[in-house]
């Protein structure tokens, strides 16, 4: 994700480097369409040269050496006296000796600074991440604009000759493991709740496939799962409970809503496709890579089918 004084996105930087390296334009011309100066095109063809998609991210601004940093001793008697005591920095800070901004500070970046996310008795932090493969998985559809032959407005840019699409969508259903984030998907001409039933039988027996069993299965109140027979049906034949969000909070299925923007960066808008059915073709690749190869940060930079395989023990179908 790119700041928020950035000129370019992401989308924006993938965009300018696949008009220099691949569709040939100079350096000048490709930096004037994308409104950046030549020597910011030069600075990201320069890094995805050198590091691929990667390099097209913002770089980090922490440093790599903090000679003024908290020693870790003291970090460590901060989090051990939240865990025992409970209490917030204006109390813990005449016991440590430490200012109540600095505790603050600390207990803020290991996800500690609400005593509402901790387990009263034991002092264990709570983290909405399922323990088991397979416990809950989330569910969602994702509608995509159908690409005209020839390319879409979003590359070549509207008022060259680009033909409007007018081809209707595809909608992309979508489940995502919240214990492993492991994701299956499929493409379909639409969202009703027959065509979500069949993709939920095609989900299930992909993870069972690999040796897990769907338990739950969260979706947002959309008609197409809550009122479809056909839906219902699917849950009650691989045995598995439907929950719903709450209204007017699609955090609470935020899984598949950060899933639905991956897709978007790293498959459908990631470079040019020439026909809608050359994007269809890119997204059983795409979700492979994402599966096996893709690093998650959520995961410690471990990727989706890793941890499922190291945790599929005692779950299996």
């Amino acid at each position: 994700m790119a700041h928020r004084r950035a000129k370019l996105t992401t989308l924006g930087r993938q965009l300018l480097v696949d008009r220099i390296e691949t569709d040939g334009w100079s350096t000048a011309r490709a930096a004037e369409a994308a409104g950046v100066s030549r020597q910011t095109a030069t600075k990201w063809v320069r890094r995805y040269r050198d590091f691929g998609i990667d390099g097209l991210e913002d770089a980090s601004s922490r440093p790599q050496h903090s000679p003024r940093a908290l020693p870790k001793a003291q970090v460590e008697a901060i989090l051990l006296a939240r865990h025992e005591l409970g209490v917030g920095p204006h109390r813990l800070a005449p016991l440590l000796g430490i200012p109540r901004s600095t505790i603050g500070d600390v207990l803020e970046r290991h996800g500690l600074s609400r005593l509402a996310d901790r387990d009263r008795p034991t002092g264990i932090p709570i983290r909405y991440v399922r323990e088991r493969p397979g416990e809950l998985l989330h569910m969602d559809v994702k509608k995509l604009g159908r690409i005209p032959d020839g390319g879409g407005h979003r590359f070549r840019g509207r008022g060259h000759g680009t033909p409007r699409a007018r081809r209707g969508y595809d909608d992309i259903h979508q489940v995502v493991d919240d214990m492993s984030r492991v994701a299956y998907g499929a493409i379909y001409a639409d969202e009703r709740g027959p065509t979500c039933a069949a993709f939920l039988r095609e989900a299930a027996a992909f993870f069972a496939r690999l040796g897990v069993r769907i338990e739950r299965v969260m979706t947002d109140n959309a008609k197409n799962y809550t009122a479809s027979r056909a839906f219902a049906g699917a849950l009650d034949e691989i045995g598995a409970r439907h929950l719903r969000t709450k209204p007017f909070r699609p955090q609470t299925n935020g899984k598949s809503e950060r899933f639905n923007r991956t897709l978007l960066d790293e498959w459908a808008y990631a470079r040019p496709y020439d026909s809608n059915n050359e994007r269809l073709l890119a997204f059983g690749p795409w979700l492979d890579h994402y599966n096996q190869h893709r690093p998650h940060s959520a995961l410690g930079g471990r990727t989706p089918m890793e941890v499922l395989v190291n945790n599929v023990s005692g779950n299996h179908t």
